[in-house]
């Protein structure tokens, strides 16, 4: 490290970059070595010089990025062995808890001072805040620097560790990191804006794969549940001075407000006593969604995600019918719709009521039926037919005037998903629920439905890797919902055999379906079916527990039952390779009167 930083000096790259390479393979010996090599490392004092040592050596090394720009060639490596030395002190917290702890006081000092001060302009990157972010997350939520309730009951070590925390994390220090959060590192950028605004579907899924805005809503979210009492009042103050509408000229002053209603969202659990909700709808919320211009458009973006998150909190079922009113004509702009699937899902909670509802049904499937086909992003697609999932769920028969369209267009959707397996999961929920809300109706979905079932279950294809369980609940409804058992129906029955010899947890389900078949149509199933069944029963019958037994036997049972016309061939092909398991089951007394039940 010391040659690296003559070399700086001297600006030779080719010796800089030599070594760079030579620390970088070092400090991975090193890291091994001091985190899996010592018991208890504290006791080491050349270790804990190493570790003492890393806070020097990464001030040295940011101060060195200053010199070294983003198109030299030793950057890369540079911002590598910067990672590399914070990975350090990340795997030893976590490994060493309590050999961490002269470390704690230290470690929060430089973290915050990087992140949350101006020390840190001009030489951190991305990367480098995030891991900052992680170690302050880390010692913040230590379970092993927690005390419990009764002091006493408390481990010295745990206390020590607890005592250097609270004396860090003062009134000012978690006030200044509260406000950095958010009015800093919670705000949208120019970059990210412009994204929106030319792909709001490839800007939607891009968050979730952002290391930098989860990472800082995470640390809040942990920091301001550790410390609520304290963060709570900044917090609140931070919404009053926000309170009435915002200049929609004044772009800055939109984006704080967008990052502190990110904050009240994301704190909601803990605002729930300190914030009338219901209040703030009605007064401030709603009718910022109603404010109709462009540059307002991020900030309703938010209050839709708002809403989503306090609508399982705290949220009056009497105000339902003025958010499903704005959600209407939410639904008519793709650039906030978008937003509002992936974060609020306001039919999707417990508090919902169908008669509050229906008023807005027939608008609000229309809307998403639209968007469904408008959207060309599978993850997209995927949140939409959730949605409307959702909405048949809740409504159930009630949709059976506005399902039509949705019907004609999703033999195509499943076309055109052949190369994605997720989205054909989402297809087959919303089936499902289709079926449940047509009932009886829902053979007229035969030409499409079966051959889905069919493909879904077949375990010699690929995709039934990611399509069985939804494949065979499925199948299952189908069955529930059908007045009589087609010739295709029965057919695509053939899957069942292969399926029971996978002996997975999908076992029960495909009982149900085997016990549907014979409840509909015992006699036509039965002819088909009977033989090959029984011996597949015999055959399982070796392999699984005495419950899974159990349930074998019972489907033989009804199978035996109701299939007179077949009594003599299925006694002489299973009954009595099935006798020697039922005699087995009578030794368990569970099972005693069951049995006795089958053979009388």
């Amino acid at each position: 490290t010391d040659t690296f930083l003559q070399h700086v000096s001297s600006g030779s790259e080719a010796a800089v970059l030599s070594s760079l390479e030579r620390t970088l393979l070092s400090l991975k010996v090193l890291r091994k070595l001091t985190v899996n090599g010592f018991v208890e490392p504290h006791k080491n004092m050349e270790v804990m010089g190493f570790l003492h040592g890393i806070f020097d050596r990464l001030k040295q090394f940011l101060e060195c990025s200053r010199n070294i720009g983003t198109d030299n060639v030793c950057r890369d490596r540079l911002e590598k062995t910067i990672i590399l030395f914070t990975k350090v002190l990340l795997d030893f917290l976590d490994q060493h808890p309590f050999s961490f702890t002269p470390l704690i006081q230290r470690s929060l000092e430089f973290s915050v001072s990087y992140v949350f001060t101006e020390v840190g302009e001009g030489v951190t990157f991305e990367r480098f805040i995030v891991q900052c972010m992680n170690l302050i997350k880390m010692i913040v939520k230590n379970y092993a620097y927690k005390p419990s309730k009764n002091f006493e009951d408390s481990s010295p070590e745990t206390l020590e560790a607890h005592k250097i925390k609270m004396a860090f994390f003062t009134y000012p220090t978690l006030t200044e990191i509260c406000r950095r959060l958010v009015s800093h590192y919670f705000l949208l950028t120019e970059e990210e804006l412009t994204m929106w605004e030319e792909d709001p579907e490839g800007f939607s899924k891009n968050q979730f794969f952002s290391f930098h805005l989860p990472c800082t809503e995470v640390l809040f979210i942990d920091i301001f549940h550790e410390y609520n009492q304290t963060l709570t009042p900044v917090l609140l103050e931070m919404m009053q001075t926000l309170q009435g509408p915002t200049n929609v000229e004044d772009m800055n002053a939109l984006l704080i407000k967008d990052a502190v209603y990110n904050a009240v969202g994301l704190a909601a659990y803990e605002l729930f006593d300190s914030v009338d909700f219901d209040q703030w709808f009605k007064n401030q919320l709603l009718p910022e969604l109603q404010v109709i211009h462009n540059r307002y458009k991020p900030l309703r973006r938010r209050v839709i995600w708002l809403i989503g998150q306090w609508i399982s909190v705290k949220f009056k079922s009497d105000l339902r019918p003025m958010l499903y009113e704005a959600i209407c004509n939410l639904l008519q702009d793709q650039d906030l719709v978008v937003f509002f699937l992936n974060y609020s899902l306001p039919v999707d909670d417990f508090e919902f009521r169908t008669d509050q509802f229906l008023p807005y049904l027939e608008t609000m499937f229309t809307l998403l039926f639209q968007l469904l086909q408008q959207v060309t992003e599978c993850d997209t697609k995927m949140h939409v037919l959730h949605v409307l999932s959702c909405v048949i769920e809740r409504v159930n028969i009630q949709i059976r005037p506005y399902v039509g369209c949705l019907v004609q267009y999703l033999p195509l959707l499943w076309k055109q998903s052949e190369e994605h397996n997720m989205l054909r999961c989402a297809i087959l929920t919303t089936l499902i629920h289709l079926v449940q809300g047509l009932g009886a109706d829902s053979k007229n979905l035969y030409p499409f439905l079966l051959p889905v079932i069919q493909l879904s279950t077949d375990v010699s294809q690929p995709p039934h890797v990611y399509l069985l369980e939804d494949g065979l609940e499925l199948w299952l409804v189908t069955l529930e919902n059908s007045p009589c058992v087609t010739p295709e129906l029965l057919r695509i029955f053939q899957n069942m055999s292969p399926l029971l010899e996978l002996s997975s947890e999908n076992l029960r389900t495909c009982f149900k379906i085997i016990n549907g078949y014979i409840f509909l149509s015992s006699t036509e199933f039965l002819q088909t079916y009977a033989v090959g069944l029984c011996q597949s029963f015999c055959e399982l019958l070796k392999e699984i527990t005495t419950e899974g037994q159990v349930q074998v036997n019972l489907s033989y049972t009804r199978t035996y039952k109701t299939s007179h016309i077949h009594v003599t061939v299925l006694v002489n092909s299973v009954q009595l390779g099935c006798i020697w398991y039922l005699w087995s089951l009578f030794i368990y007394s569970p099972y005693r009167l069951w049995v006795n039940k089958l053979f009388l």
